[in-house]
């Protein structure tokens, strides 16, 4: 009732800006995820580039960030699921709670190792080691926005299977922010410099579809660069076993 009111002022004309964020709550939410990953990548190129960067700044940047990346993906895909109008045990309503737990638990702990090994120098800012909480957040914030869109062009089907992924991909996502396996810098590594017409093209690609199908792209986008670093990590493994067993031949 208090939204209700709130989305239409003193002259009776609704409000449209409240009006959407009462409406497509999640949608703006999961948005809102995405606009604090552009500024956590602005913030610490500008201090870089202005050579502002201080052991303050990186604290405070990761209190935000646990925020941003931990908390608020967490909380968001929780009310995604506790919405949905699943009748689930009670045990499993537990469970799904542990997952958000434990996955605000790990973007903690990613952050604070973030910060103890931290180096100034866009030299040092080519890879991460584990899932960095900023790409863990927005596959989770797209794969959100992905279920409504499902929902909203008549694939109430697959919208309902990606709300059963959800909690999956909540946990995995946060146990690869704690994980060994590295990953790439896109920015800094792959979008810097000289380009090949190969990287062109598929560079170009990426944005036609994001311009045309934004959420299905951002969805399908993260959810493969989340799993690009299980691929490089095992077909590393893979190639230092050859390697190994080449030299005992």
């Amino acid at each position: 009732m208090y939204v209700a009111a709130m989305s239409v002022n003193s002259e009776g004309i609704a409000d449209p800006w409240t009006r959407s964020f009462a409406t497509h709550h999640f949608t703006w939410a999961a948005l809102f995820i995405f606009f604090a990953m552009i500024f956590d990548a602005l913030d610490g190129r500008l201090a870089r580039l202005t050579r502002h960067t201080t052991d303050f700044g990186g604290q405070l940047d990761s209190l935000a960030d646990v925020i941003s990346f931990g908390a608020a993906p967490a909380f968001l895909a929780l009310q995604v699921f506790k919405t949905s109008g699943y009748q689930i045990d009670y045990s499993i309503s537990r469970a799904i709670w542990a997952i958000g737990a434990i996955y605000m638990s790990c973007a903690a702990l990613r952050l604070a190792r973030f910060n103890v090994s931290n180096e100034h120098g866009e030299q040092h800012h080519f890879s991460f080691l584990g899932l960095p909480s900023p790409g863990a957040g927005g596959a989770i914030a797209a794969f959100v926005l992905m279920i409504e869109q499902l929902r909203g062009d008549g694939f109430a089907t697959l919208a309902n299977v990606g709300v059963w992924i959800l909690p999956v991909l909540v946990l995995g996502t946060g146990l690869l922010m704690i994980s060994e396996i590295r990953y790439p810098h896109v920015v800094n590594r792959y979008l810097r410099g000289r380009r090949s017409i190969m990287q062109l093209v598929i560079f170009v690609g990426l944005f036609l579809l994001l311009i045309t199908k934004p959420r299905y792209t951002l969805g399908i986008s993260l959810l493969a660069y989340v799993l690009w670093g299980l691929w490089l990590w095992g077909h590393g493994r893979i190639a230092h076993r050859r390697l190994v067993a080449q030299q005992n031949i």
